[in-house]
């Protein structure tokens, strides 16, 4: 005698395809729109390595990217290492960065508390912690 199939076997086994194959599609889509950015990689981009390095490219040859991370300093790498693309920093500035800017106050919390550039606006020492006398 030859024994039915449990239907809720079929089930189980058509839930774990299912998700298997959403999983995979996400990852290819993820590969696909990482192979196509690096593909697109141009001159005067900035742009972060796998290991963490940061740099604009200034050459792209075949399968070689060359990086700039402080002028003067270039280093090759290969355009597989290319992480991502990373966005320049929006300009504009607020009233409190217009103060750190100049170095006269530093924030902390709602308060702005004033930082001196230089000694000329510190007070005196006093005589009596005069390190010569004792």
């Amino acid at each position: 005698m030859r024994q039915a199939m449990d239907p809720s076997f079929l089930i189980i086994l058509a839930l774990a395809f299912g998700a298997m194959w959403l999983m995979t599609s996400r990852t290819r889509k993820q590969q696909r729109a990482a192979a196509d950015f690096r593909a697109n990689l141009e001159v005067g981009q900035e742009v972060m390595t796998g290991s963490g390095l940061y740099g604009t490219v200034v050459e792209v040859e075949d399968d070689v990217i060359t990086l700039e991370s402080t002028p003067g300093n270039r280093t090759r790498w290969i355009r597989a290492a290319i992480a991502k693309v990373v966005e320049p920093p929006v300009a504009g500035t607020t009233d409190d960065e217009a103060e750190l800017a100049e170095g006269e106050a530093t924030v902390e919390g709602d308060r702005v508390i004033a930082v001196p550039d230089d000694l000329s606006t510190m007070p005196a020492t006093r005589e009596d912690e005069d390190p010569d006398k004792k």
